[in-house]
């Protein structure tokens, strides 16, 4: 009888070594006009790809704004950019590292997030490799970048600024030694991922995915943003409803005005609460939670005026109204149970697909064009149920790989 495995053996993975600070050194931080031509002017001195990253203050600020921007090129290493710090117009200062990045492909991790801030300064890839998009379709896992490093270069990156107040001034010297570390081995990163993708027969798939990322960085904004207020799924009426939108939208009022994240000026709970309590005195509104606390105080008459106006304009928000597709799939076996077997046996295929392929699903084909599809679907048009399916994923923007794959299986889930 072999005897069992200890219950705590040792893994047999090695240990990462540890990347702790840049190989040379941490740069300077250019902030200056002149200090940042000097940085375009030795970015231009490299060759090769850019390792991009940048650096906001998500949590702190009601903007997307970039408080840093960091780069790295091969012969040139690592240049560090304050481009809110500078005196003048970011646009002009910011324009001699922007002519510069137009030269070759970029390289980032999770690049939807960073794109739209470096856009608004002048930015623009003209070719993007995105390692963490790699990883997805790689079917890693776990796709972030400490996690990705430690995987295919066998470092071990050491986190803890990320969700940092970047807008903060002068940046600690840990902060800007972790912001290099960020771009030290991406490029080296992309190489090793790639020919992961090449060994899977996915380069192709990578390449579409990498090219929508770069064309479709400005999504149009939802005008029902309040909609996806936490804890929304509690309140149950139409006026609880209204009373989360007109909270919410004086909310994004004052942080739009005072550029402070919505979350700081009042919690999604404290909006909740509100709207299903109702109340209609500044006494009723202190005795919720935190609204009792000093700063709401000040606010009481804003938030009782928001709570107002909802009860005068109980707006229709019926489902069927939504600017943005079908209602939850939660609700579809009442109001449309044949739409909601067609989303069974689409996500159920869709599942199958995806895990032969070990792709996620999200990544195999978006789910709200998925759910759209199943909602609004009413049988094949001329020329067959696939030839309608494949016109419908195009128009919602499905990349050609995606198409080859799920039309065939949504074709056979929808007939």
């Amino acid at each position: 009888m072999t005897d069992p495995a200890p219950e705590h053996a040792e893994s047999t993975e090695p240990e990462p070594t540890p990347l702790l600070h840049p190989a040379d050194g941490v740069p300077d931080l250019s902030v200056t006009p002149t200090e940042i031509k000097a940085a375009a002017e030795r970015l231009a001195s490299g060759h090769g790809p850019f390792a991009v990253d940048a650096e906001r203050a998500s949590g702190y600020r009601y903007s997307n704004r970039a408080y840093l921007i960091q780069i790295r090129r091969a012969g040139a290493g690592t240049v560090l950019i304050d481009p809110v710090s500078h005196g003048g117009d970011s646009l002009a200062v910011l324009q001699p590292v922007a002519e510069v990045l137009a030269d070759d492909e970029w390289v980032l991790h999770a690049a939807d997030q960073d794109l739209p801030c470096l856009v608004e300064v002048g930015m623009r890839p003209p070719a993007l490799y995105d390692t963490e998009l790699a990883g997805r379709l790689a079917g890693f896992d776990r796709v972030n970048l400490a996690a990705e490093v430690q995987r295919l270069l066998g470092l071990g990156l050491v986190k803890g600024h990320g969700a940092a107040d970047w807008s903060k001034r002068p940046l600690p010297a840990a902060w800007l030694n972790y912001a290099a570390l960020d771009v030290e081995v991406l490029l080296d990163l992309r190489e090793a991922i790639a020919a992961v993708l090449a060994e899977q027969g996915k380069t192709a798939w990578a390449a579409e995915e990498f090219e929508y990322l770069r064309t479709f960085v400005a999504q149009p904004t939802r005008r029902d943003r309040w909609r996806r207020t936490s804890g929304i799924h509690k309140v149950r009426d139409q006026r609880g409803l209204a009373a989360v939108r007109e909270l919410w939208t004086a909310r994004d009022r004052i942080a739009q005005s005072r550029d402070i994240a919505p979350g700081r000026i009042l919690p999604d709970s404290a909006i909740i609460d509100a709207a299903i309590a109702d109340p209609k005195t500044v006494d009723e509104l202190l005795a919720l939670p935190i609204f009792g606390g000093r700063k709401q105080r000040r606010a009481a008459e804003t938030w009782l005026a928001a709570l107002q106006a909802a009860r005068e304009n109980p707006k229709s928000l019926d489902d069927d109204d939504q600017p943005n597709g079908p209602p939850p799939p939660a609700r579809w076996s009442k109001r449309r149970p044949e739409a909601a077997a067609r989303l069974e046996a689409a996500r159920t295929a869709l599942a199958e697909v995806a895990r032969r392929v070990s792709v996620p699903m999200e990544n195999l084909v978006s789910p709200d064009l998925v759910r759209r599809l199943c909602w609004d679907w009413e049988g094949g048009l001329e020329g067959g149920t696939a030839q309608a399916v494949d016109e419908f994923l195009r128009a919602g923007q499905a990349r050609a790989w995606q198409r080859e794959l799920v039309v065939p299986v949504l074709a056979a889930a929808l007939a």
